[in-house]
């Protein structure tokens, strides 16, 4: 485990607010904020520390080495301010999806577009199969994005099931947590779980997102040992796929409210002089170039660092 001060946590703190507001938003990942911000593989690694050798760490060597064998400092910091944010962030981030889509989306979309650099160049060697890898990954996102959502299900086992598919989404670069809940029609329901305080169902989901997060990480453990530069081909292509959905410029076909909360579950992509309304696209050009900017302006503090 790293040696780290007390400014390296509360780093890893907004960097864990930035993941968790990212979450929220249907079409935006929070894998890939934790990839752009340096800290996906050893996000990886802690979650795949988590398994049952840890209960014989424990008994003999004491909490200490297993909290180190975890990197649970880093795990806290990191969930804490996915924590924070999800209670603070998030109702501005709704509020921003509301009320001014378009400069929300473009700021993502500049964020996202850089991150496809930023994931690709990471690739060691290009081959053949690097290629096709990605153009399949980039194809699967496309296709998921053009999805449409289930109608509302309840059932138990099938919301434990959401929640393993989503932490998995949430946790992979490209494909959003909250759009595959959309799609799997079981977002009404968690999010009426949540606002009523459903104990049964919040727990249900929660067990399918512990079992989702640490049986899927340990398969991303496993492409990145053995499969690095396939396993970065695929999580680009993801991120180019997923371009699809957080196009700024949209003509809404089909809404659906839940409760408070009104989500679109059918529109399409028009270029802005087709939009129907003010396409705000100066301030929309600048906050797509200021997101565009933000991740390398990340990327030169990591270096740095």
């Amino acid at each position: 485990m790293q040696v780290r001060r007390l400014a390296d946590y509360i780093f890893i703190t907004l960097k864990g607010m930035a993941m968790g507001a990212a979450d929220v938003v249907p079409g935006v990942s929070g894998g890939t904020i934790a990839f752009i911000s340096g800290i996906y593989e050893e996000l990886i690694s802690s979650i795949n520390n988590i398994n049952l050798s840890l209960i014989g760490i424990l008994r003999k060597e004491g909490i200490k080495a297993a909290w180190t064998k975890v990197n649970g400092n880093f795990l806290v910091a990191l969930f804490l301010g996915i924590f924070i944010s999800v209670l603070s962030l998030a109702k501005f981030l709704s509020w921003l999806l509301e009320n001014e889509p378009i400069l929300l989306w473009s700021f993502f979309f500049g964020l996202v577009l850089a991150s496809i650099f930023f994931v690709g160049k990471e690739i060691s060697k290009w081959t053949l199969g690097t290629a096709l890898i990605l153009i399949f990954g980039a194809a699967l996102a496309y296709f998921i994005t053009e999805l449409p959502a289930s109608e509302n299900i309840d059932s138990l086992p099938y919301l434990f099931v959401s929640g393993a598919l989503a932490v998995c989404a949430m946790i992979l670069p490209g494909i959003s947590g909250a759009f595959i809940l959309v799609l799997l029609g079981s977002y009404k329901t968690i999010l009426d779980a949540v606002h009523e305080r459903d104990i049964k169902i919040i727990l249900v989901v929660g067990l399918g997102a512990i079992f989702g997060l640490l049986s899927f990480a340990r398969l991303l453990k496993w492409m990145f040992n053995h499969h690095k530069n396939l396993t970065l081909a695929l999580l680009t292509g993801f991120i180019l796929g997923s371009l699809n959905k957080i196009w700024p410029w949209k003509k809404v076909l089909e809404t659906k409210t839940f409760g408070d909360k009104t989500i679109v579950v059918d529109d399409i992509n028009v270029w802005p002089s087709s939009f129907d309304g003010d396409n705000q696209l100066i301030p929309a050009i600048i906050l797509a170039i200021i997101g565009f900017s933000l991740i390398f302006i990340l990327e030169r503090l990591a270096s740095k660092k």
